[in-house]
């Protein structure tokens, strides 16, 4: 039975209420069980995103959502939790759908903006059989996702007021933003260009992708410009591996009599690492207690 929704009504909600759902990025289940345990203890809407990349690793897409599905039930989740396709690739977008997703993310940023309309409109179609929810992109987002390389430019207006005319349920515009870790010399976030583009694109809801590192000023004056997702991988990956790093080098694992070296143990500190990593984004984005 299917669990998840899509993100259609909570971004609408965080529109409303300026504050930003939390995208985080998941590598496997200490992810999952992680940011679901986030979600239940506070009593937060999520939003788990799969990279290509990430969905290879744990054994496709059908995979993950069954994953999610039954982790849901067996923690006893009744918050809102869409699985989202992050960066997805024409093919991947569509796989996913077929595979249960309650949501997608297809990023043809990279394509001629003519092709890209071509495409997410039949992504769009294929969503809507499924009740799913779609992003686009325009303008790439910098760093590097899953082989997916941007500069972090700026994402042009009229493409934007253009693309939002169509039923997506939000919009992923590059402001200056970039994936991973920024950089001592970033320029931070191009607010006049975001002023510019929710301006045009009449209440549908932004995205702020590559959400680790930006400032918390930066973050809030963001949301108060139309951002309602704000997407967090890295942060999360930093935080799992200090914990895990932490366990060993206390020679933890090595405790033969205590079993330390359990994979169950081993990881645990980490997959609370990630617990307490997604709360503290709930808290910063103001999405905190809004289910």
């Amino acid at each position: 039975m299917k669990k998840t929704v899509n993100i259609k009504s909570m971004l609408k909600e965080a529109a409303a209420g300026h504050y930003a759902i939390a995208h985080i990025n998941i590598n496997n289940m200490e992810w999952i069980k992680g940011a679901l345990s986030a979600a239940k203890e506070t009593n937060t809407p999520i939003i788990l995103g799969v990279s290509e990349g990430a969905a290879k690793y744990m054994c496709g897409f059908k995979n993950i959502v069954d994953m999610v599905n039954n982790m849901i039930t067996a923690m006893g989740v009744t918050q809102p939790v869409a699985v989202h396709l992050d960066h997805g690739s024409y093919e991947g977008a569509m796989a996913a759908l077929k595979a249960g997703f309650s949501s997608v993310m297809f990023d043809g940023s990279h394509l001629p903006f003519n092709e890209n309309i071509k495409k997410l409109k039949k992504v769009l179609a294929a969503a809507k059989r499924r009740g799913a929810s779609v992003e686009a992109e325009v303008g790439s987002i910098g760093g590097q996702e899953d082989g997916v390389v941007g500069s972090g430019e700026l994402a042009d207006v009229g493409q934007c007021e253009t693309i939002s005319k169509l039923p997506i349920s939000c919009l992923a515009a590059g402001i200056g933003n970039i994936h991973g870790i920024y950089p001592s010399n970033w320029k931070g976030l191009n607010f006049k260009r975001l002023s510019e583009i929710t301006r045009v694109c009449k209440n549908k809801p932004l995205v702020l992708h590559g959400g680790t590192g930006i400032p918390t000023d930066q973050i809030k004056q963001a949301i108060s410009l139309g951002v309602a997702k704000i997407n967090v991988n890295t942060e999360c990956q930093l935080a799992f591996a200090k914990a895990t790093r932490e366990y060993i080098e206390q020679k933890k694992d090595l405790d033969t009599k205590g079993k330390g070296f359990d994979p169950r143990k081993l990881l645990k500190p980490g997959t609370e690492a990630i617990k307490n990593m997604v709360i503290e984004k709930f808290t910063i984005f103001g999405c905190k207690g809004k289910a």
